[in-house]
């Protein structure tokens, strides 16, 4: 009897199609995906797949969301639509059309994870590991930045430009869960590691740790690091990549519940039945993904 892996192999050939997968995918998600990333290197990917017809795309809305923007001619699917990002949908349209009323000579930032109704309104787009160099792209002074108030502050500490955080602001709950307390009790714990947190960490937080890294960023620095020992404060099947592309290395959860349900929705069953039915499809607007796509490729641009 085929397994259900290679069903998904054989379809993929069938389909011509590519999976692409987020860091925090499950280990057999991971497993069967054609391509493994963060934020900006699955949107640099998506870029890229012109020999491809169908794309699956394993992560959160946003992401195949944008990857649709990349590529209107093309069939993007999602396996399990539910899959929504809450940051995302905590910054909508009106509001962020409200905050550049009230700030006309500020330029706009969104980060990446945005709705795409609110992305057409952004002059460039950002991902976590991208942010200062991006936010150091523009020529404005003032830079309104959402919906992510940390990674606002931390671009802030970091340039010296203005940030202006919209308003009401918005989170990752995963890295909210994190907590000074808990970087503190693995520093007794294990006194010779390097402590890593993303840069949606709350603001405490990043300061409390050694480093503050984006998740592709983290996989570089560890592979590059004379360092054994790291304590990785994002969400936790990061680790199952880094444990699998750079074996040798003791690593840590800064905490074990660091666990982002809408990413785990997405299964091999699901997966194969996306390749199998072509659905469900993701689109975006016309007039949505014409007006996005100029942000996107500003983004994309200033990253080089």
């Amino acid at each position: 009897m085929m397994s259900i892996q290679d069903e998904i192999k054989e379809l993929k050939e069938e389909k011509n199609a590519i999976i692409l997968a987020h860091n925090y995918q499950p280990k057999e998600i991971q497993d069967i995906a054609d391509f493994l990333g963060d934020s900006l290197e699955l949107c640099i990917k998506a870029s890229e797949i012109d020999d491809k017809d169908l794309v699956v795309f394993c992560g959160v809305d946003f992401m195949a969301e944008t990857a649709y923007i990349l590529n209107p001619d093309k069939k993007i699917v999602i396996p399990d639509l539910e899959a929504e990002c809450p940051m995302a949908h905590m910054l909508p349209e009106e509001e962020l059309l409200k905050s550049i009323e009230e700030h006309p000579d500020a330029g706009v930032i969104l980060y990446v994870n945005s709705i795409a109704e609110a992305k057409q309104h952004a002059d460039t787009l950002c991902t976590s590991a991208n942010a200062v160099k991006v936010t150091e792209s523009l020529p404005h002074d003032k830079i309104l930045f959402g919906p992510d108030n940390n990674l606002a502050t931390h671009v802030q500490k970091k340039i010296e430009k203005e940030i202006i955080p919209t308003p009401k602001g918005g989170h990752c709950y995963v890295h909210k869960l994190f907590h000074i307390e808990d970087v503190e009790l693995k520093r007794e714990q294990y006194p010779n590691a390097t402590i890593i947190c993303h840069p949606e960490c709350n603001i405490e937080v990043q300061e409390a740790c050694d480093e503050v890294l984006s998740t592709g960023g983290m996989l570089r620095f560890i592979a590059e690091s004379d360092e054994e020992e790291f304590v990785i404060g994002t969400e936790i099947d990061m680790i199952t990549r880094l444990n699998s592309e750079i074996p040798g290395k003791k690593l840590y959860p800064l905490l074990e519940g660091a666990i982002c349900e809408t990413m785990k929705l997405h299964t091999l069953e699901k997966v194969r039945d996306a390749l199998k039915n072509e659905s469900p499809e993701v689109t975006v607007p016309d007039d949505v993904a014409s007006k996005s796509l100029k942000a996107v490729q500003h983004m994309l641009d200033a990253s080089k």
